[in-house]
């Protein structure tokens, strides 16, 4: 029979699961007091939160909301930074972080519902920022309507260009 804490446990760490956009997984072994500190401070810095449960009810809250494949991840101590706001930001400090910690270790990751493992995350701590993309997805749609812009001025030109000769002929003419 499961306890209610149990339970409740579970229950909570379904809801971050259906909460969060981004999250990744990592083994702290090896990580000294000062270094885990310092990593939590840098995550809560950027809203991202760092959380350690068990791996038995984390194996049961991923089952219940529907990550199967998350289970793979779950051997060893086994810590988890969730981004409710940002999807990338997780893996960007996690990233960033191991690369000066080799004790850090990452295990896989979830970006929007979807299982990735560390190449994943990887790949994601390598994507630009999110206002680097936004004005990358502005430029590509401005370009083909500056483009229209100017084939629409052209013709207005050329009318112009056209009454202007006529103009011209006429004052000749007269």
């Amino acid at each position: 029979m499961a306890r209610p804490e149990k339970v409740a446990m579970v229950e909570e760490i379904q809801e971050r699961f259906s909460r969060t956009q981004g999250m990744v997984l990592t083994d702290y072994r090896g990580l000294n007091a000062a270094e885990m500190t310092a990593l939590r401070k840098e995550l809560r810095e950027a809203g991202v939160e760092f959380k350690v449960f068990k791996n038995t009810l984390t194996t049961l809250a991923a089952q219940g909301a529907e990550m199967n494949d998350l289970v793979q991840f779950l051997t060893g101590p086994t810590a988890f930074a969730f981004g409710y706001d940002d999807p990338v930001a997780p893996a960007k400090i996690i990233s960033e972080f191991a690369k000066k910690h080799k004790a850090l270790e990452v295990k896989g990751g979830v970006v929007e519902g979807k299982v990735v493992g560390p190449e994943g995350v990887a790949d994601l701590a390598n994507l630009p920022s999110r206002e680097v993309l936004l004005s990358m997805v502005m430029r590509g749609m401005q370009g083909p309507i500056s483009g229209m812009v100017n084939v629409l001025q052209g013709n207005i030109r050329n009318l112009v260009y056209a009454l202007e000769a006529v103009r011209k002929q006429k004052e000749a003419s007269a």
